[in-house]
């Protein structure tokens, strides 16, 4: 049985949607149906993505039931980072759409996707060390990233939860909202994303990502290489001519 489902909407936007009883726990055969979500998503791109869990919880975490000695602890570690490091390379905005908890592998579910969208009254965190481990997710690496080590070390250190309004002032998530509204609000700023110029998005996430990676004069030089590559996107064309014949802002775009 399913424990995942992928709408593709009329504006554009790909929703991904967690159904697993109770709280969406990341089980490795919900990895691998994520991971098997993405790679068809690649073969007819969506404008966007919005990951949901639901009006309940996005996910509390990954499945402990599964977890064992080194030999599991691998085997987990693999199974998430081969649907999160898919997820974070795609080459369109992708925005979590969060309610309830984002804990342990939840939050990396989160960390992988561009923009985080969390409902008020939310709670996000690492909570691994209170079962004597680490995230294995990505946690310690996107997390860092994003928020900065010492304030990353805080929360994979203590394992505390911090709620919605603490993790927008940590830049942890980029809005809080509604609970009632949070899918929608997710949604539809996907969808203004998925009306724009998504090649470009693609090409530009990947400079950002890349850069961020490998340091800046490695980022510089894929800066230089994409940004020529975006010229031979039929994009750009309609860009460069509707600003020299009608001015800025006027663009309608094709995504090609």
């Amino acid at each position: 049985m399913s424990e995942l489902s992928l709408e593709r909407r009329p504006d554009g936007v790909a929703v991904i949607r967690l159904d697993r009883p109770k709280l969406n726990p990341l089980s490795q055969a919900l990895l691998a149906e994520l991971a098997e979500a993405v790679a068809g998503l690649m073969h007819d791109l969506p404008g966007a993505v919005v990951v949901w869990g639901g009006e309940r919880c996005f996910s509390a975490g990954a499945d402990v039931s599964e977890f064992g000695g080194t030999r599991e602890g691998r085997q987990i570690a693999g199974g998430f980072h081969a649907a999160l490091d898919a997820l974070a390379a795609f080459p369109r905005a992708t925005v979590a759409a969060i309610t309830g908890f984002a804990l342990g592998g939840g939050l990396e579910l989160a960390l992988a996707c561009d923009f985080r969208f969390a409902a008020e009254g939310s709670r996000l965190g690492q909570p691994e060390i209170l079962l004597g481990v680490i995230p294995g997710g990505g946690g310690t690496q996107r997390l860092a990233r994003l928020i900065g080590p010492s304030r990353a070390k805080d929360l994979i250190f203590t394992g505390r939860q911090v709620k919605a309004d603490e993790a927008l002032g940590l830049g942890l998530v980029d809005r809080v909202v509604a609970p009632e509204s949070v899918f929608d609000e997710a949604v539809a700023y996907a969808a203004a994303l998925a009306s724009g110029a998504v090649a470009a998005q693609g090409l530009a996430k990947r400079a950002i990502d890349e850069g961020l990676a490998a340091g800046l004069t490695v980022g510089l030089v894929r800066e230089r290489e994409l940004f020529g590559e975006v010229f031979g996107t039929d994009d750009a064309a309609t860009g460069v001519r509707s600003f020299l014949e009608e001015g800025p802002g006027k663009a309608r775009f094709s995504g090609r």
